[in-house]
């Protein structure tokens, strides 16, 4: 069972806050933030998705775009000599750092 909920393209992982004694989330990949807090499970959903709309009204409100989470790129620091590495296994196999890096990562996943 996943302790992250997900709505119109946005995800939240979900924290029990036990000094407050409350459930807590964000939306994970995007800037803006987009918070919410519930008393139990029972409601934990409805505060999420509540967020998720209100954010994206306050956007229509304001003519600005909604950021979407998860673009697909994203910056990596690494120190020189991984990356340099990392090129050079990428030259080899005849692919683009990008294409080495995504199936290094999927590899770990």
């Amino acid at each position: 069972m996943s302790n992250v909920l997900s709505y119109k393209g946005y995800s939240a992982p979900v924290e029990f806050d036990g000094e407050r004694m409350i459930l807590t989330g964000s939306v994970a990949g995007i800037r803006d933030g987009i918070f919410f807090e519930a008393e139990g499970a029972s409601d934990v959903e409805a505060r999420f998705h509540a967020a998720v709309d209100d954010y994206l009204s306050f956007c229509a409100e304001k003519g600005k775009e909604p950021e979407k989470p998860f673009k697909g790129s994203f910056n990596v620091r690494v120190n020189p000599e991984l990356h340099r590495r990392a090129a050079l296994a990428a030259a080899e196999r005849r692919e683009s750092l990008n294409q080495f890096v995504a199936a290094a990562i999927a590899a770990a996943l």
